[in-house]
């Protein structure tokens, strides 16, 4: 698998019709049709689009969008979501995250309180970061092994591929950045809200 086959799946992905689980079973399928190693990449080459748009601006645009209570994993899984969108909406999303007052999805939250968000219309898809351990272990027969033989051959992946495996450090909440579209859809919510 190369960078364009891993979005091409990611594309398709976000085109199928379906809730998430469908689309899920969907990519699980796509992926149990290949070698393993197949599913090895797809979770290196995941890894690194969510750490690419693991930015201090594409995390205040996340921030704003879910009411100032994005917290270090929902964050991640707000890139997870990300990916989730395609490769066109990740690319603009990761060069203005202001981009994302334009995505339909996070358009049809603006007005609405986070507590009537259906799980669905959630712009966090933490489920996508286990679609390729889960055909991976189905492939090799490796379901009882805590997913141990998955991580270590998506680490030693990685480890060829150059990546760097410590995290950066985010510091505190960002702040401060403009993003005036999004902040039109996405007023400050009063405590009494």
């Amino acid at each position: 698998m190369n960078d364009d086959a891993f979005w091409a799946l990611i594309d398709e992905l976000s085109r199928r019709p379906g809730d998430r689980d469908e689309r899920l079973e969907w990519l699980r399928a796509e992926l149990i049709r290949r070698p393993a190693a197949e599913s090895v990449a797809f979770q290196v080459y995941l890894k690194e689009a969510c750490e690419a748009a693991d930015t201090r601006a594409v995390w205040t645009a996340a921030n704003r969008v879910e009411g100032g209570g994005c917290t270090e994993d929902g964050f991640h899984y707000f890139t997870l979501w990300l990916v989730g969108q395609g490769r066109e909406v990740y690319a603009s999303v990761v060069a203005d995250p202001d981009v994302l007052a334009e995505v339909p999805g996070v358009r049809s939250l603006a007005g609405r309180h986070p507590d009537t968000w259906d799980d669905d219309e959630w712009p966090e898809w933490e489920e996508l970061d286990y679609v390729a351990q889960d055909a991976f272990d189905e492939l090799t027969g490796q379901e009882d092994d805590e997913g141990d033989e998955f991580l270590d051959a998506v680490e030693e992946l990685a480890e060829e591929r150059g990546e760097r495996e410590e995290e950066m450090p985010r510091g505190s909440r960002p702040e401060g950045l403009a993003i005036p579209r999004l902040t039109a859809l996405f007023p400050l919510r009063s405590s009494a809200s």
